[in-house]
């Protein structure tokens, strides 16, 4: 058994964020990660952060762009809180080294981004995610703090109280790829889940095929509810052979989408006629796959991006990484012609229910970047609005998880008397109920435990149990075949178009995927560096957010933000200005919500018409 005080799950922006802050508060802490820390995904982000750092910008302008992209679904705390830390945190990393691109008079450059009134994303070339992991894993290195790298966290170990508030989180059960043994690590103070988003449940998707939504999925089995899994980001540009992204930024330098008739089509859409391109991600998504679904797409599947006339000397300067991924990826010099793109699953804004200092309803347990939703993006992220939030909510998590007083939180987690009765929902199939493997940390004799030693050791024999059963299982399902179902179910059903009757058939899918788990086995029967062992687990994680995304699809009977549904194409603030919670209670997923907050420190964010 390892021990420390704050133990950090996951090890991209928001975690080493989250590692940093704890050891400046005095803590014991350590990462563990299933990569090492500057292979995780952030390194693929290439836009920007936001801050307002010019003169004419302030906080207030940032918080009301960041609450009008959200569609009105983002809480206001959170939101003034990202807009109002973001300039000092993003000054930090430059002290630290960031090598952020500037102007001639040498003040750092920052360039227009969809959905913003000022251009405000601050940025490193195009490799902006890779420059912050770099610099954040120098912090990590120079202070001294211990990294436990391929290590894969496969359990929580938390207490079994009837009422999930009243649980508390003790520790982590993991699985060393090297040497292949399974360990707790007891946390004397707090656990904090920085371990991305689900992306791999979608078959064309931005992210990286780690990003399976393992802390999601532990958190969900241990009682914290997921809010507003229904949105899912799709990013306008992504290439199509691959899922690879383009950044925005080649947008905000001035690139331009043209259809197959060579047609600049952006301006043509209403919500999006005076800012065109640089109208908000789900805007353009929804406008690209409009011209595609009417016959104006290329190759009946794609638009083109042009950015031939901004000229090879700003290319090069702010873009260079860009022509590198379409001349690799699809065989186009972006000098010489345009690049094929068409939207693909980027980013969640949902994640696990959290207060603006990452704590979740169990009491130990915090989370922090996409894992987690103190709902700063509401329904539709902001572009460069993503690593402001790792720097913001990741420090502010590893400092309260290590003791520091942040002050009283307004945003309530967990199941209080503010949330709405649950709903039945209209279910086409039974929900859970199959008998998936959901032990986090139970007491063997299904009693509560309040010895945080004792949780801690029945969950890794529980663990080994489980990994044993699977690796000496002698024949079954491959999770490979489960996992391909269950990803082109979301895609067909669960994109940037829905409707009823295909987030349906998503679900009765993923019911059938939750059945076919049961028959899985691992057909590598090492115990050491056993990636179908890994990947079996992650395809678990990957049913229990999948069936989490569709159902707050089917039950969100409006259009809001990323989320568009076909029998009701308006945003319908009476009856759905709130959060989608769903708890695994029992054996099956329960559905409640919670109002949002648009009452902000001096002002309230009236919903208003959401136009570009």
């Amino acid at each position: 058994m390892y021990e420390h005080d704050v133990i950090v799950v996951g090890a991209g922006g928001a975690g080493l964020r989250a590692a940093v802050a704890a050891d400046e508060a005095g803590a014991d802490v350590a990462l563990v990660s299933k990569l090492h820390p500057v292979r995780s995904h952030t390194g693929a982000a290439e836009g920007g952060i936001n801050a307002a750092l010019q003169e004419g910008d302030d906080w207030e302008l940032h918080a009301y762009d960041t609450m009008k992209g959200s569609d009105y679904l983002g809480d206001a705390p959170a939101v003034e809180t990202l807009a109002k830390d973001a300039p000092e945190d993003t000054i930090r990393l430059e002290h630290w080294g960031m090598p952020f691109s500037r102007e001639e008079d040498g003040r750092v450059s920052q360039r227009p981004f969809g959905g913003l009134s000022y251009p405000r994303t601050t940025y490193a070339g195009a490799e902006t995610g890779h420059h912050l992991l770099h610099v954040m894993y120098e912090q990590v290195v120079k202070r001294g703090i211990q990294v436990y790298d391929e290590w894969y966290v496969m359990d929580l170990a938390t207490t079994d109280e009837d009422d999930p508030n009243d649980r508390e989180c003790h520790g982590v059960v993991a699985y060393d790829v090297q040497s292949g043994k399974i360990e707790g690590f007891k946390a004397n103070q707090g656990v904090v889940l920085a371990t991305g988003g689900p992306g791999q449940a979608f078959d064309h998707t931005t992210n990286a095929v780690s990003c399976t939504g393992d802390g999601h999925a532990m958190a969900y089995r241990a009682g914290a509810p997921l809010e507003d899994m229904e949105f899912i980001q799709f990013h306008p540009t992504s290439l199509p052979s691959t899922g690879v992204l383009i950044s925005e930024g080649v947008r905000g330098e001035g690139g331009i989408l043209y259809n197959n008739e060579g047609e600049r089509f952006m301006f043509e859409y209403g919500y999006a006629n005076n800012s065109g391109e640089l109208a908000s991600r789900d805007v353009v998504a929804r406008a690209e796959l409009t011209e595609v679904n009417e016959g104006r797409g290329v190759n009946d599947e794609y638009v083109h991006l042009d950015m031939r006339h901004l000229g090879e000397e700003r290319i090069m300067d702010r873009l260079e990484n860009i022509l590198h991924l379409a001349e690799d990826f699809e065989g186009v010099d972006g000098l010489v012609e345009p690049m094929p793109v068409k939207p693909g699953q980027h980013y969640a804004m949902g994640g696990i229910e959290t207060d603006e200092n990452g704590q979740t309803c169990i009491d130990g347990l915090y989370a922090a970047g996409e894992c987690a939703c103190v709902s700063v993006h509401g329904g539709n992220r902001l572009g460069g609005n993503a690593l402001p939030e790792l720097i913001v909510f990741g420090k502010r998590a590893g400092y309260h998880a290590a003791g520091k007083d942040l002050g009283d939180a307004r945003i309530k987690t967990g199941y209080g008397d503010d949330v709405e009765d649950e709903t039945d929902a209209d279910l086409p199939v039974e929900p859970g109920a199959s008998g998936l493997d959901t032990s986090g940390g139970v007491a063997a004799d299904g009693g509560v435990t309040a010895d945080a030693e004792g949780v801690l050791e029945r969950t890794v024999e529980q663990t080994r149990e489980h990994i044993d059963y699977l690796i000496e299982k002698d024949d079954g399902v491959q999770h490979a075949e489960i996992r391909s179902k269950l990803q082109k179910a979301m895609t067909d059903y669960v994109n940037v178009f829905r409707t009823e009757e295909g987030i349906k058939k998503a679900l009765k899918i993923i019911r059938e995927c939750r059945e076919e788990y049961q028959d899985v086995y691992v057909a590598d029967p090492s115990r050491t560096f056993n990636t179908d062992l890994q990947q079996t687990i992650e395809t678990r994680n990957l049913i229990d957010v999948a069936e989490t995304i569709a159902l707050g699809a089917l039950v969100r009977n409006e259009f809001r933000g990323a989320h568009w549904r076909q029998e009701n194409q308006i945003r319908d603030d009476e009856n759905w200005l709130k959060h989608t919670l769903i708890s695994w209670d029992d054996g099956e997923p329960s559905i409640f919500y919670r109002p949002v907050i648009l009452e902000g420190e001096d002002k309230t964010y009236e919903p208003k018409v959401r136009s570009y």
